[in-house]
């Protein structure tokens, strides 16, 4: 009897490039997980924790609300609420990149630095604009834009609406979910970086606010800045289809001013006035109140410095942009068409004009001197 030798194929094991491939589907089972557990009584009392928010408490009705109301306050169990809604974001991002894109990316041609800043402009323009749309509408739900003084009054604000926590959850969750995209999206060593500096502040920030229960003011300064930043990601997009284009740019280096300016002045009036002026100035963890003056210099402090060290990009970015203007004007205005048996230079035209400059001479207005790979 002929003996049959055993296989020596190992069993499959997620490779690299298989979990590149198909990070979504993994992602898209184990959010399912999740969900199922709901469904089963066992689980279910776990599986609740990270599918809805926590710590909820029924207000009863008085004179002047009629209805009761059901308000809630944050506590370790949000990380797991993050957690989960970290895994949807992931999945979203999956979809648009699969969805719009990427379609866009194989009928423009872009080369792969293109691609790249096009990936990176299209995913954060959808982001911030629906960031903003949300945040605008609870602006307005809860009287904010009539009434400034709401952002420090009966401060400590420590039980938020539903809305108001969610929108909280949810920007936690996709700013850690950009950790796990760096890997999923084969993001250059020379980006990571910058990236990390980015996704890192705005978690700093989003989550102090969260945390010391500055909810109200973290909201308004999020949809200013959010704005700000739409703008310039949408005028990219519009740039890598048409290099000439460059007003929405001037617009947002305006609007970009004054948002740093609004930024302080809400911040200052806020903080170093509204809340210095309160009655109950003492530390207590139990009422979520840290309306002390050491927190209050810390907090005033990191919004100051952020507000000083993305001036200083700014200005670096538009001292870049004017040199590299001025650089490729000159060789336009110095030297002149030479007529060579019947042929005129066409160094003009290749190289730009007037300050136009070609997909060789960059790919984004961000880094036009980088390489494409």
């Amino acid at each position: 009897m002929a003996i049959r030798k055993k296989s020596s194929k190992s069993p499959p094991v997620l490779s690299h490039e298989f979990i590149l491939q198909n990070h979504a589907d993994i992602v898209s089972c184990v959010a399912m997980v999740f969900l199922l557990g709901l469904m089963f009584e066992i689980t279910a009392k776990a599986s609740i924790i990270f599918v809805t928010l926590q710590y909820n408490v029924t207000l009863p009705a008085t004179e002047q609300a009629t209805e009761s109301a059901s308000l809630y306050y944050y506590g370790i169990k949000d990380l797991a609420t993050v957690f989960f809604y970290m895994l949807v974001a992931i999945i979203i991002h999956a979809i648009i990149q699969e969805y719009v894109l990427d379609k866009i990316n194989r009928r423009m041609h872009f080369s792969k630095t293109k691609h790249s800043k096009f990936n990176e402009s299209g995913q954060l323009s959808a982001f911030y604009l629906f960031s903003c749309i949300w945040g605008t509408f609870i602006l307005i739900s809860e009287n904010y834009i009539s009434d400034p003084t709401i952002l420090w009054r009966a401060y400590p604000h420590n039980l938020m609406t539903f809305q108001m926590k969610f929108f909280y959850v949810s920007q936690l969750a996709y700013w850690f979910h950009a950790f796990p995209e760096l890997y999923f999206q084969k993001t250059k060593k020379e980006d990571i970086p910058r990236q990390l500096v980015y996704i890192g502040l705005y978690l700093f920030h989003i989550a102090g606010a969260y945390l010391l229960n500055l909810n109200h003011l973290g909201l308004v300064l999020l949809v200013l800045h959010y704005f700000v930043e739409f703008l310039f990601h949408i005028s990219r997009l519009f740039y890598f289809s048409d290099e000439k284009y460059q007003k929405g740019f001037s617009l947002w280096a305006v609007l970009f001013v004054l948002g740093r300016l609004l930024t302080l002045i809400l911040s200052v009036l806020t903080v170093g006035f509204g809340l210095a002026r309160a009655e109950n100035q003492k530390l207590d963890f139990s009422t979520g109140n840290f309306n002390v003056l050491a927190v209050r210099i810390a907090v005033l402090a990191s919004i100051c410095i952020t507000q000083a060290f993305m001036m200083w990009k700014f200005i670096n970015f538009q001292l870049r942009r004017w040199r590299e203007h001025s650089a490729f004007q000159a060789p336009a205005v110095k030297k002149k068409p030479t007529v060579t048996k019947g042929r005129s230079s066409r160094k003009g035209t290749e190289n730009g004009v007037n300050g136009t400059v070609t997909s060789n001479g960059a790919d984004s207005p961000r880094n036009r001197k980088e390489k494409s790979s």
